[in-house]
């Protein structure tokens, strides 16, 4: 009796459990469980390797940009497979995406928002056009709108580390660029409407270089909440804190906490929203440190931290119930480490050599 007992509380907890969505070397999406650490489904993509993913704010879609011919491609979370795939290359064009920034879909999932860069095949040379605000539809496959990028921020939509992260509201009017500065754009016409002076925390150099289109931070329909830099107009002193956005009302809200480190990675909250996670580094290759930082979201403040292994490249993420953390590089592993302790539990072998474009975890 005992024996069964524990089995079937066993398979509910397993049942219960939520799923892992990475991109996966060389052309795939894999599906890992929550409760073992095992590859559930491998999804095959028809367009290439992919190199940034991001969810739907409805949860039923993954987003994937592969980097082979500038492809899209939609995966149907409930289904798991791909829906729709395409590619914006044809003979004598390439369109470059700005695969670092990446970018994000409409509420209701017919428009993908993005930067793109045309370059066109000539007889003795290729000519790159300069970057330009895209609307993909995905039901035509194509790119039905375009919109020059104004010239004080053509630099920063050239790609790199941690540039021009996309959001959309849900009435579709405005779009947010998250990278130097959070500049805020207004869809009919492209039009710079709002700089609002907060930087996404900057990468280093040998640290993933992939940010994610979305914010990994809070993600309830028309609010978001991530760490930011500031710095005063006088002496430039650099402090990280909290910041709010309504996307639709563009109202924000900034939570000083502190001297700003090297460099940060990302915000992953708990469901409750009570508590939220971040990895922070300091130094470079041998001198490298990595430590975890728990904030309580109630006050604002750092309540605890923990030194953790580095990798070279990594990107870290949560898991559905809020209770483990996950570090990975690129390779077949992925570190699992209680929230409550930070201390390592376990190493799941995935089989599968994943890229570094991105997390998404499903309860």
């Amino acid at each position: 009796m005992r024996t069964l007992l524990a089995a079937l509380l066993v398979s509910c907890a397993i049942g219960r459990a939520g799923t892992v969505f990475l991109p996966a070397y060389p052309h795939h999406v894999i599906a890992v469980n929550e409760a073992d650490g095992k590859v559930t489904d491998v999804i095959p993509l028809e367009t290439g390797m992919p190199l940034n993913i991001r969810l739907s704010d409805d949860r039923k879609f993954i987003y994937v940009a592969t980097v082979d011919h500038n492809g899209i491609e939609v995966i149907d979370v409930a289904a798991r497979k791909v829906v729709n795939h395409f590619v914006l290359d044809s003979a004598r064009k390439q369109y470059r995406f700005n695969w670092m920034g990446g970018g994000t879909p409409d509420s209701s999932n017919k428009f993908y928002y993005t930067v793109t860069r045309e370059i066109t095949k000539g007889v003795d040379r290729f000519e790159a056009d300069k970057p330009k605000y895209s609307v993909i539809d995905l039901a035509q496959q194509k790119i039905v709108r375009t919109a020059d990028v104004a010239p004080e921020d053509e630099a920063a939509n050239e790609g790199g580390p941690g540039r021009g992260g996309f959001d959309i509201s849900p009435d579709g009017k405005y779009l947010y660029q998250f990278r130097d500065s959070v500049v805020v754009i207004d869809t009919s016409d492209f039009k710079v409407v709002q700089r609002i002076p907060l930087a996404k925390p900057e990468l280093e150099a040998v640290e993933n270089l992939n940010f994610g289109a979305a914010l990994p931070s809070i993600h309830d329909p028309g609010q978001r909440t991530s760490l930011f830099f500031s710095a005063d107009p006088y002496v430039h002193n650099r402090i990280f804190g909290i910041g709010r956005f309504d996307l639709n009302s563009r109202q924000f809200s900034f939570a000083p906490i502190g001297p700003a480190p090297a460099a940060m990675f990302g915000l992953e909250v708990t469901p409750d929203r009570k508590t939220a996670y971040s990895v922070i580094t300091s130094g470079r290759l041998g001198t490298r440190r990595c430590e975890f930082w728990a904030f309580d979201l109630q006050s604002d403040r750092v309540s605890q931290t923990s030194e953790v292994h580095c990798h070279s490249r990594f990107t870290f993420g949560m898991s559905s119930d809020g209770k483990k953390l996950y570090m990975y590089g690129e390779g077949f592993e992925i570190d699992v480490y209680d929230a409550a302790t930070m201390k390592h539990e376990a190493t799941w072998d995935l089989g599968r050599d994943v890229t570094y474009g991105g997390i998404v975890v499903i309860p």
